[in-house]
Parts: C-alpha cells; structure tokens; sequence
C-alpha cells in the first residue's frame, strides 16, 4: 500500500471506532480495566518487593573485634569487610558506645551498669549492611576469615524468611501480570470479532473485488489500536492518579503503617514512567493483535 491509501484506510479505521461506538465502548471499558487491574498487580508486587528489602536491611550482621585488635588492625578489618561484594556498609561502634547503648536500655539499672565502666564486657564491632540478602552466608563465612574478627553474628534465618516471601511474590506477581495480559488479549479480540462479524459481508464484498488482505486488515487494526491507546490512556489516568495520591497520603500516616512501611513504599517518579509506557504498549499490542486475529478468519473467502 502506498502512503495515500494508508491515509485512507487509517481514517476510514478512526471512523470505525464512532460508528461503531458501542462496541469501540465496550472494548475500551474491558480494555481499560484490565490494563487497569494488571497495573495494581505491578504495583502491589513492587512494593512489596520493596517492603521485603526494606525489612530484610533492618537486620544488620554484627562483626565483633578482638578484644586485643589495635586500631590498625580494626581499619584494615573493616576495609576488608567493605571490600566483600554484597556489603552495602559497615558503621564502627566502639566499645565504649556499645556499653552506652546498653546503658540506655536500661537506665533504671544504670548504677548496677555502672561497675562495667571499669571493666567493659562489650566488644568493638561493624554493623555491616549486606545488600544481597541471597548471599549471606557466603558473606558471613567471608568476614569471618579477617584478621581481627572472632565472630560474625548474622541473622541468616530471617534473612532467608525474607528472601523466600519475596521470591514468591515477585513469581506471584509475574504469574497475575501475565495471565491479566493473555485476559486482555482474549477480551479485547471477542469484543472486536464481534465488530468484525457484524461487517463480514463488507469484508467479502472487498475480498470479492480484489481487495487485498493488507488492505482489509489496515481499518481494522487501526481500530484496534486506537481502542487500546484511548484505554491506555483512561488506565494511566486512574491507577498514575490513584498512586500518587497514595504516595503523597502515606508521607503523612503514622502508627502501624509508619511502622510497617517505613520509607519502603517505591515513589511515584520512579514508577510512572513504567506504568505509562508499559499501558501504552500494552494497550496498541493487544488491540493490534486484537483485530488482526478477529479479522483473520473472514478473510478466507
């Protein structure tokens, strides 16, 4: 097809989606929805995805000291724990600040504390951050080869708890996503077959004349397509909105969701442009493959 006949057919596509309105309609209401919903199930996965990280880098793995480990040894220690690939960081507490942290926990008992600052029990240690929860063990076995460190207390249980729950959402969430998508497609292709068998003697006609199949499907697809951009847009509209609203709410809420969250709720610049493409594309796909799939079976005249 050259350029005017394509300009042609595509107007002629656009046309469609008024005539046919309730039809154009209803694809546009399912469409909408699904893409809609599949945008939740992204979003509810990411969070939570997030949540599980967020929580897992609360547990922090202590890497205790020698109790005779010079200051150069204990520099060296700590540029070696560094040095681990999976380590985010490591803070020093002394044991100094360890006694006075325990001190804290327990002022009512400070004069009973107060023989340990003779005699400090505490060691010095590294509270040490590991960003890959899934190595934890490696890492652990890793630090306890420094020179200076005589113990590494991780919690490696928990870790793994975490690393598990988000393991099955991430799975959980693919799976929604994927079968919300084959949804769509399936919804959006019997909500335009019927459009198309409505105008199936047209079609014939046209293949009776000589009409190419290219030339058919052209319409049609471009049908399609603007069925799904129009949803594409209406879904960003309501879930982009909807989020960010949750997001600008959430800075303000406090007890059990402060404490549940924290600052683990993904923001909305990091997101929208996602969703926004990801609904755009999605919704040109399936309404493309929509219609040409709808289309294929009168064509075979």
């Amino acid at each position: 097809m050259n350029y005017s006949s394509m300009k042609y057919l595509s107007g002629q596509g656009l046309r469609n989606l008024v005539r046919n309105r309730l039809m154009s309609l209803a694809g546009i209401a399912v469409l909408t929805a699904c893409l809609a919903i599949t945008g939740v199930a992204w979003l509810f996965t990411a969070n939570v995805n997030s949540l599980v990280e967020y929580m897992g880098n609360q547990n922090e793995t202590v890497v205790y000291m020698a109790p005779d480990a010079d200051e150069e040894t204990t520099k060296l220690a700590e540029s070696a724990i560094l040095s681990i690939e999976g380590v985010q960081s490591a803070t020093f507490v002394s044991k100094d600040d360890a006694l006075d942290t325990y001190c804290g926990y327990m002022e009512e008992y400070a004069d009973v504390l107060d023989e340990f600052e003779n005699d400090n029990p505490f060691k010095a240690n590294y509270r040490v951050v590991i960003r890959d929860l899934e190595r934890i063990e490696q890492i652990k076995a890793q630090m306890e080869q420094i020179n200076g460190v005589v113990k590494v207390s991780a919690p490696i249980d928990m870790t793994h708890a975490f690393v598990n729950v988000q393991h099955v959402v991430i799975l959980v969430g693919y799976v929604l996503v994927a079968v919300l998508a084959v949804v769509s497609l399936v919804v959006i292709s019997n909500t335009i077959r019927l459009s198309v068998y409505a105008r199936r003697r047209e079609i014939n006609i046209m293949k009776y004349v000589g009409a190419t199949d290219a030339f058919i499907r052209w319409p049609f697809f471009v049908e399609g397509v603007g069925v799904g951009l129009i949803a594409s847009i209406l879904a960003s509209a309501i879930v982009l909105g909807g989020y960010y609203a949750l997001t600008i709410s959430s800075k303000n809420l406090t007890g059990f969701w402060n404490t549940l969250m924290g600052n683990s709720v993904v923001p909305f610049n990091q997101v929208w442009y996602w969703l926004l493409g990801g609904f755009v594309l999605g919704g040109v796909i399936i309404g493309g493959l929509g219609s040409v799939t709808s289309v294929r079976k009168h064509l075979n005249v």
